[in-house]
């Protein structure tokens, strides 16, 4: 048995216990696999994720993300709330911004007010067949004309992404999880003009057979920006997530560039670790 440096840190909000937390496990390289999992499933949060040496020579330092039931290639949270932590420690980047690498290959982030990572590709994106919107509609207990737009939004975890008239519409769902089944389904929202915030999203998966609402979720808002900044929404905006389930999210968002020279889309949050210590394990 061995102790680690341990922090859990409260990500996309700058007040304790209103964000989405993870737990970070420091100089991880002499863990198992089972020890990660078996760690993982003892926190029972969202996404545990443990920091190591890099093996690719761009990285500044390499990531596992483990949800209860399994790894994941990438998480949005788990992003952030690792890259304060790397940097709360003493972790010194190897240039301006942050290289991170995970199962999807390497993905940068960058420090300005807030840290914020590059939205990876889309692993599959494009439009959902009618069979599936039925039956998401059914799941969400909503009529199928309720939904305005959608978007395959797979960056790893698998969302469809389901745009509702405006944001009271999103925060009305009450989803019938059975029915919903195994679809990770984001929606996504309109406040009115003028208001501190663009959209309301909210996020919703099974996790070993429960149903699950996620309270503010990094992969779900890279990817809805890929798909609307710029187009249904603008180029630059604040997303509000977790206000059903007693929180508030922050995200930000920004797009760069264009679809010709490459654009990118930026997803950040305020960050805040709220317990730090050592784990033995």
């Amino acid at each position: 048995m061995s102790s680690y440096e341990f922090r859990q840190v409260d990500v996309f909000t700058s007040e304790p216990l209103l964000g989405n937390p993870v737990a970070v496990v420091h100089g991880a390289d002499g863990l198992s696999d089972e020890q990660m999992a078996a760690f993982a499933r003892w926190t029972n949060l969202s996404e545990t994720t443990f920091l190591l040496a890099p093996t690719d020579p761009a990285a500044d330092y390499r990531l596992r993300i483990f949800t209860v039931s399994g790894e994941l290639p990438f998480a949005g949270h788990p992003t952030l709330g690792s890259a304060h932590a790397w940097l709360e420690a003493g972790g010194t980047p190897k240039g301006a911004g942050l290289v991170q690498e995970c199962g999807v290959g390497l993905v940068e982030l960058r420090r300005d007010d807030r840290i914020a990572f590059a939205a990876p590709d889309l692993i599959r994106g494009g439009e959902v067949d009618e069979e599936t919107l039925g039956s998401i509609a059914a799941g969400l207990q909503i009529a199928r004309d309720d939904i305005l737009g959608a978007q395959w939004c797979d960056n790893g975890p698998g969302w469809v992404g389901v745009m509702l008239a405006d944001a009271e519409s999103v925060l009305a769902v009450t989803p019938d999880h059975a029915a919903l089944g195994n679809h990770k389904v984001g929606l996504v929202g309109r406040y009115p003009e003028g208001s501190e915030c663009a959209v309301e999203v909210r996020a919703f998966y099974p996790a070993d057979g429960v149903a699950f609402e996620d309270p503010v979720t990094g992969s779900l808002n890279a990817a809805l920006g890929q798909w609307l900044a710029g187009e249904q929404l603008p180029e630059t905006y604040v997303a509000s997530q977790g206000t059903v389930v007693r929180r508030r999210g922050r995200v930000h968002v920004v797009s760069t560039g264009s679809t010709t020279d490459g654009r990118v889309v930026w997803v950040g949050g305020d960050t805040l670790t709220t317990i730090r210590g050592t784990v033995d394990l």
